[in-house]
């Protein structure tokens, strides 16, 4: 009996150890990099790590950073290691590999590879309704919120505003992005601008109780601001209080690796965002959007895993991105 009971207990040790050896878990760990918290974009990295998961029977675990925007997004993908994914406009994306400002020429550009795209960015330029503001040049003399520090909204707004003529004239007020619903309650700025698709977090936070008004784009405005981006216009009644619609520019948002995220890793990726597509436009309007076919908008090549997943599945995809 001794000798049956230290041969199950030497039995058990083995299986113990044996189980030790072996990994608790094969999950693979992604960081995911957007915008900062409280915008759109931010949002959209919460629910695509949750995709994530999901679309891969909890394979893959992603933690969500918090950024100041794309431009900094682009310039931590030259040497971030690993799973690193981000988005991006893809014009960032091809400035940085040609070294043009706001990004110093560096190598690490080149491994940036395209994944699939996300919902694309819409600029919001939104002041309170008291303000007298009724146009961008109405903003002339003004205290605003350009964007959020080194974010692409900022970049877009000063390139919209240096077209128009206004740059120096209005009061350009540098902050983060999340001062700027408070500075407008408080009166201390008469609005802000953020890019992030629509419905945009901050901004149906300072109409929830605050009256606004988004300034679209007149004849005018687009016949000096030229090709800047698309024309899209934001329903009537999106955001609490505004009631008619607004033209203003809408820009293409991609979900980009580098070639440090191994092969199988990003095959994983896009596979489980596809898979949970539909899922996720069903919760949320706005990745109802994005479709396959927006996959020629992307600003690099794809990485070998999002190819292999796009032969795979049929998916014809334009030979700039191979």
């Amino acid at each position: 009996m001794k000798r049956f009971t230290r041969t199950a207990a030497a039995a058990a040790a083995a299986v113990m150890v044996a189980m030790a050896a072996v990994p608790a878990s094969a999950e693979t760990r992604v960081t995911l990099k957007s915008a900062q918290s409280g915008s759109s974009y931010y949002q959209m990295m919460v629910q695509l790590s949750e995709a994530l998961k999901a679309g891969s029977n909890g394979d893959l675990v992603a933690t969500v950073e918090e950024s100041q925007g794309s431009v900094q997004n682009v310039k931590e993908a030259a040497k971030r290691p690993g799973n690193y994914l981000f988005t991006s406009p893809p014009s960032l994306i091809k400035q940085a590999a040609a070294g043009q400002k706001p990004f110093a020429e560096d190598p690490g550009y080149k491994d940036v590879r395209s994944l699939f795209t996300v919902p694309f960015v819409t600029m919001h330029w939104v002041v309170r309704a008291d303000s007298g503001v009724k146009t961008l040049s109405d903003l002339a003399g003004k205290e605003f919120i350009p964007g959020g520090k080194g974010s692409f909204g900022q970049t877009k707004t000063q390139q919209v505003f240096t077209a128009l003529g206004i740059i120096d004239q209005v009061k350009l007020v540098n902050v983060e992005l999340d001062s700027a619903v408070p500075a407008v309650k408080n009166r201390q700025v008469v609005g802000f601008a953020t890019a992030g698709s629509f419905p945009a977090p901050n901004v149906m936070e300072l109409a929830a109780g605050t009256d606004i008004r988004l300034i679209g784009l007149t004849d005018a405005d687009l016949a000096k601001i030229g090709d800047a981006g698309e024309v899209i216009t934001i329903p009537a009644n999106t955001y609490h209080g505004v009631t008619e619609t607004v033209r203003t520019l809408s820009l293409p948002v991609g979900a980009y690796a580098t070639t440090r995220m191994d092969e199988a890793t990003a095959y994983a990726v896009v596979k489980a965002f596809w898979k949970q597509s539909e899922e996720m436009a069903k919760k949320t309007a706005w990745w109802k959007g994005v479709t396959t076919s927006t996959l020629p908008t992307l600003g690099a090549p794809l990485h070998p895993g999002a190819l292999k997943y796009y032969a795979e599945a049929g998916i014809n995809v334009p030979a700039n991105l191979k």
